[in-house]
């Protein structure tokens, strides 16, 4: 998501862009890269200061066994990096005009076939967990000088990598069934919108506080399958059953509830303020993502 965003910004022009990363600082195509541990202060603090933005994407990858030394790190990178941002903008003597956190979707945990906006309660187990104490460490830092957006993200749709990646190999290698249920819903959203979501959130200052990020027209996991096969120009896909996908996730090394469960996730902020969606529909996404790859497939 972080490369959707640079790549954005750099097209836009006239905007200085900082990355902190835990790697080496340096300078890179117009972009300089600031070493940071996201978690304690630094020198990196010194460029919140007089920032007109700061994105917050920090945050553990889920796609792995929930082990206990694992939960603890996905809660920690997540609250840490998040605190640590908001002491640097307290301390900032020019404080950047927005702060927007990543968040996620799955604070509704496994929400089924009823929809969620911003003001539908939240749900149970640990990935909802995970998002609430992320919520409350980002809300409990004041930062009167700095408008504040918590974006809860769904599934972030890219061209040829990311998260829709792991699914176009399945369809690849005649996997491209229904997974489980198939009645578990998808709440995703291209990338292009995404960043147009960002943008807004950057330019519109009537934005702040908790947002939804993600298609308006979530679907079941059935019929993603379904459009991404077609995308693809694959007319099969062996379906795959629970158990199967419970053995596979063990062996791979990540939890089968990532895709075995789901939630409905819709906006009605960016509804009423009458935000226009260029990929509104999956299949329409999914063509235009998978363009590329459908062509080799046909050579």
């Amino acid at each position: 998501m972080g490369h959707s965003i640079i790549e954005y910004l750099q097209q836009k022009g006239d905007v200085e862009i900082i990355v902190l990363t835990r790697g080496n600082s340096k300078r890179h195509h117009n972009v300089t890269y600031v070493n940071w541990d996201a978690a304690t202060q630094g020198e990196w603090a010194k460029q919140i200061n007089g920032s007109k933005a700061v994105i917050n994407l920090v945050g553990k990858s889920v796609n792995c066994r929930y082990t206990t030394k694992n939960k603890r790190e996905i809660i920690a990178s997540r609250v840490n990096a998040t605190v640590a941002i908001g002491k640097a903008i307290q301390q900032a003597t020019n404080p950047p005009k927005v702060w927007i956190n990543a968040g996620s979707a799955a604070i509704f945990g496994n929400g089924k076939a009823d929809i969620k906006d911003e003001y539908s309660p939240v749900g149970e187990g640990f990935s909802a967990q995970v998002c609430k104490i992320w919520e409350q460490a980002f809300f409990r830092t004041s930062t009167p000088g700095t408008r504040k957006v918590f974006l809860r993200i769904g599934l972030v749709f890219q061209k040829n990598k990311g998260l829709l990646q792991p699914f176009t190999n399945l369809a690849k290698i005649g996997f491209g069934g229904t997974i489980g249920s198939g009645d578990q819903y998808v709440s995703w959203i291209h990338e292009n919108d995404f960043v147009k979501i960002i943008d807004s959130v950057l330019t519109d200052e009537s934005y702040q506080g908790i947002i939804h990020c993600a298609s308006p027209l979530p679907v079941t996991n059935k019929h993603f399958m379904t459009a991404l096969r077609n995308a693809l120009d694959k007319s099969f896909g062996f379906y795959n059953p629970s158990i199967l996908v419970k053995l596979v996730a063990i062996f791979i090394g990540t939890e089968a509830e990532l895709v075995l469960t789901g939630r409905r996730v819709v906006s009605s902020i960016l509804e009423q303020k009458k935000f226009v969606f260029q990929f509104p529909a999956i299949e329409n996404a999914l063509q235009h993502l998978l363009t590329k790859e459908q062509v080799k497939i046909l050579l």
